[in-house]
C-alpha cells in the first residue's frame, strides 16, 4: 500500500502578517484543500494522512469531506518543529504501507502525476524526491552579503515534494536521527545525514511553495483563477 503524509502544522513566519498559510483561501479552495485533492485523484495513493496543528484538527476533517477527500485516514497534531511533525505521521502508518509520499501542504500546485512519477522511483530505488533543475547562477555566500564562490549550476537542484521513500528507509533515516539529536529541514536530508541514497524525480518550477503573500498571486495565476 501505498499513503501520503500531508504536512500543513508550520509557523508561516515568512508571511508577515499572523495568518496560517495552509489555510488561506486560494480561489474558491484553501490552499491545503489543493494537495488533498491531488492525493485523492492519485491512482496510486490508498490513504492520506494530515499533519496539522491542534486547533485545525476539525477543520481539516470538514474540508476533506466538502471536497470529497475520501482517502483521508486520520488529522494529527503536529510537532514543534517539520520532523517531528513527519514523526507523528509515520507513527500513524498501517503496517500493510511499503511507501510514503511526504508532502508540504503549502504546495498547491502538486498535481497526480508528479505523486506517481515519485512513487515508481521509490519502488525502484528506495526513494522519489520531486526537484527542478536551477537556471539562475548560483552564489555560494559564507556570511555576510559577500560572495565566496560560484556553484555549478548544472549541479544544482531545487528540491521540492513529494518526497516519497519505502517506509522502512525512511524510518531508518529517522531514528538515525533521533538517536544523534539531528534537526534536518526535509526527508531527504534525513537520508544523506544517514547514509542513505537519495534518488530525485524532476519537476517543474510551478510546484512551487506558499511563503509569502506574493505567492498566493502568483500560484493564483498558475492555477488560472
Amino acid at each position: 500500500m501505498n499513503y501520503a503524509i500531508i504536512v500543513a502544522a508550520g509557523q508561516s513566519s515568512r508571511m508577515k502578517v499572523k495568518v496560517d498559510k495552509a489555510f488561506v483561501p486560494l480561489g474558491s479552495r484553501p490552499v491545503l484543500a489543493y494537495s488533498l485533492i491531488a492525493y485523492e485523484e492519485c491512482p496510486e495513493i490508498d490513504g492520506i494522512i494530515v499533519v496539522v496543528k491542534k486547533d485545525r484538527v476539525d477543520s481539516t476533517k470538514a474540508m476533506a469531506k466538502m471536497f470529497g477527500c475520501s482517502k483521508l485516514e486520520t488529522v494529527v497534531t503536529g510537532g514543534s518543529k517539520r520532523q517531528l511533525s513527519v514523526a507523528k505521521g509515520i507513527a500513524e502508518l498501517p503496517s500493510e504501507v511499503s511507501i510514503v509520499a511526504v508532502h508540504d501542504g503549502a504546495r498547491p500546485l502538486v498535481t497526480p502525476e508528479l505523486i506517481s512519477a515519485s512513487i515508481k522511483a521509490a519502488k525502484r530505488y528506495g526513494s522519489g524526491v520531486a526537484g527542478c533543475r536551477m537556471t539562475d547562477t548560483i552564489k555560494f555566500v559564507e556570511s555576510g552579503l559577500k560572495v565566496t564562490s560560484t556553484l555549478d549550476r548544472n549541479k544544482v537542484w531545487a528540491v521540492q515534494t513529494p518526497q516519497t521513500f519505502k517506509v522502512k528507509v525512511l524510518k531508518e533515516a529517522y531514528e538515525y536521527i533521533d538517536k544523534n539529536d539531528l534537526t534536518v529541514t526535509d526527508e531527504a536530508s534525513a537520508l544523506e545525514v544517514a547514509g542513505l541514497d537519495v534518488h530525485l524525480v524532476e519537476s517543474e518550477t510551478s510546484n512551487m511553495k506558499i511563503t509569502t503573500l506574493d505567492d498566493l498571486t502568483i500560484a493564483a495565476a498558475l492555477l488560472k483563477l
